[in-house]
């Protein structure tokens, strides 16, 4: 049931995903703006609806470490497989805009969780937040319609137009078939997660940061790899970038919203998870700063650190040991030494940009 559920939920994204990109590309939505809000939330819709399901059954630690587990994922171990690949471009908007966003979403959960709980207010706060960023972002995209429509004639041909009333029927019944399938996958899906927790012993808030959280980002894992492999690489960043501001306002969001009491912040969610997915956000900051790009020893580290989390949350329960021993090569020695070479990075960067300015104005 897990792994036929994990199949109808990336079926059901395809499906979303294809037929809600070329209704947006119709409606003369840049390809830029189709990728960091269509397509980053239709693959994070597995996200969404497996979190809604459990909320709504009564487990809401399965939604909490769904988006948790998701944010981290997506970042360490999605950018990470990708940069490793080939190194990854990220554009100016994203520097700009989009990546603090994420960051200040982070931090926002952190101390939206202080109290132990994030209730309907804190959910309503969320997905007003959602909304907005999709009104400014389609605003933001049809104000500049002419640059728009050339930009997607150069890249992906001529848009569908509006007047194909045919296709567009057609992709809006896709759409709904795409729902359907997510529906369904995820009903499957959270059962089967749920009954082999309970059988393990292990805790619902492990599986949710494991299993759901790598299950239901199986569409972006696909599209990121895909993305970097055809050299659109700007696409596999905007995707996760995307997917992980959805993730916090909208499955967040909206998961606490529709539940009675909110959801409940366990204190092993407090002191490790929310801090590791704050401090996942922030390290793109000076990654994505330096060169504008993210190089294949830094897809490594990325990488690295995912095997060192997960594998830390899989002993963790039967080691007892080793909660104390990987805090103290974590804090003692790997996140310094990461941070000093991530500094010396940026101070270089920051060198030769001056150097540069130098010789163009002396030039």
């Amino acid at each position: 049931m897990l792994m036929l559920g994990l199949i109808v939920l990336t079926l059901g994204a395809e499906l979303l995903v294809r037929s809600a990109t070329k209704l947006a590309s119709a409606a003369g939505i840049s390809p830029l703006v189709i990728g960091l809000t269509v397509v980053a939330f239709g693959t994070s819709a597995p996200e969404l609806v497996v979190s809604l399901q459990s909320t709504l059954s009564g487990q809401p630690d399965v939604a909490l470490g769904n988006v948790l587990g998701s944010n981290i994922l997506n970042i360490l171990f999605i950018l990470g497989i990708s940069a490793v690949i080939v190194p990854l471009v990220v554009s100016q908007q994203l520097i700009r805009f989009d990546v603090p966003l994420m960051v200040g979403l982070s931090v926002l959960v952190l101390i939206l969780a202080l109290d132990g709980h994030i209730g309907r207010l804190d959910g309503l706060l969320l997905t007003a937040g959602l909304i907005s960023y999709n009104f400014w972002a389609v605003w933001k995209s049809r104000k500049e319609q002419a640059v728009v429509k050339a930009e997607h004639e150069a890249n992906f041909g001529v848009a569908e137009k509006a007047s194909d009333l045919r296709g567009i029927l057609l992709n809006l019944a896709l759409l709904i078939a795409g729902l359907a399938l997510l529906v369904l996958g995820s009903r499957w899906f959270v059962e089967a997660v749920t009954t082999i927790a309970r059988s393990l012993g292990v805790s619902e808030l492990v599986i949710g940061l494991t299993v759901v959280a790598a299950g239901t980002s199986l569409p972006e894992v696909a599209t990121s790899i895909m993305a970097a492999i055809r050299g659109e690489r700007d696409i596999a960043v905007g995707n996760v970038v995307g997917s992980n501001i959805f993730n916090i306002l909208g499955v967040l969001g909206i998961s606490s919203l529709v539940s009675a009491n909110g959801i409940g912040i366990s204190d092993m969610a407090l002191r490790l998870d929310i801090p590791v997915m704050v401090a996942v956000a922030f390290a793109c900051l000076p990654i994505f700063f330096t060169g504008h790009m993210i190089s294949r020893w830094e897809g490594g580290l990325f990488l690295g650190y995912y095997i060192a989390y997960t594998a830390y949350l899989i002993t963790a329960a039967t080691i007892p040991s080793m909660p104390r021993t990987f805090g103290t090569v974590m804090l003692g020695f790997v996140i310094p030494l990461t941070t000093i070479t991530l500094a010396i990075t940026v101070v270089r960067t920051i060198r030769q940009n001056a150097h540069s300015e130098r010789d163009s104005q002396s030039s």
